[in-house]
């Protein structure tokens, strides 16, 4: 499906992920309106020859108009927080936007959607590899983040069969520009070079260039199939691997010292609990 010649809406777009959608869109000739709340910080997008849509994923009114004349939508949007005292907050916004945004595709006319899931709905086992063909058990995803996503992609695969043809991408952890938040990866990069990080944990990630993810998402809507979904990833590494490369790169040296996953965790916790920051 060759949608070049047709508008996207993305939502999301201020993002990190979806403000290099945003620029790969447009450098292949797509038009592009993005989706923005009243107060958002819009420099990431500054500059872009995009149309600006004011709204929320809450006000269904708002939604219908960002639509009106897009043929295609691509839903990035999403709530990140890995401890949050209100989960409720994160379902709101990440199932019940989700479930807003596409009744709202439908009801447009929409011709295709690409709906930005997350790697963690992919079921990986433990010393397995995770394909899409993976499902997780919903009882033992271990963060509110993370069942949100997984209902959010639940009801996306299912509006298939309401007649919205709606493809599934599943990033892994990506880096690069325009990670103004930063991400929690970003973040660990900042650390590193800025000497602020005297242990490390040696946990498993798979790191991609979030300008590879955009490039994956117009794949996605280009030649995907509806009802199916796309893990965007690269190579999988432990932490150390990383850090060498890092070190390599910079100069500065990586830590030596390592210390265990579940004692990191818990610190990290009642740290960002301490101080409101979780991601």
């Amino acid at each position: 499906m060759n949608n070049r010649s047709q508008k996207a809406l993305v939502t999301g777009a201020t993002g990190f992920i979806g403000s290099n959608l945003v620029r790969e869109l447009l450098r292949q000739g797509y038009a592009v309106r993005a989706l923005v709340r009243r107060r958002s910080d819009r420099r990431n997008v500054a500059g872009l020859d995009i149309e600006l849509a004011v709204g929320d994923l809450l006000d269904r009114a708002s939604l219908d108009a960002a639509l009106s004349g897009c043929d295609v939508l691509f839903h990035v949007a999403a709530s990140y927080a890995f401890w949050t005292p209100k989960p409720e907050d994160l379902y709101r916004t990440n199932v019940t936007g989700t479930e807003n945004i596409l009744n709202a595709a439908l009801a447009a006319g929409v011709k295709r959607v690409v709906h930005t899931s997350s790697e963690s709905t992919i079921g990986i086992e433990k010393a397995c590899v995770g394909t899409e063909e993976g499902q997780p058990d919903p009882r033992k995803l271990p963060c509110h983040y993370k069942k949100s996503k997984y209902q959010a992609e639940c009801l996306a695969l299912s509006m298939g069969e309401r007649g919205l043809p709606v493809v599934v991408v599943n990033p892994t952890t990506p880096i690069g520009p325009f990670d103004a938040k930063p991400t929690p990866t970003g973040q660990l990069v900042v650390d590193f070079l800025n000497h602020r990080m005297p242990a490390y944990v040696n946990t498993g990630l798979n790191i991609v260039d979030v300008e590879d993810v955009a490039k994956g998402h117009i794949l996605a809507l280009e030649k995907g199939r509806p009802g199916e979904r796309y893990v965007l990833g690269n190579k999988n590494l432990v932490l150390k691997e990383v850090l060498a490369t890092l070190e390599a790169v910079s100069g500065v040296k990586a830590p030596r010292t390592r210390i265990p996953l579940g004692i990191a965790f818990v610190a990290a916790f009642f740290d960002e609990l301490v101080t409101g920051r979780f991601l």
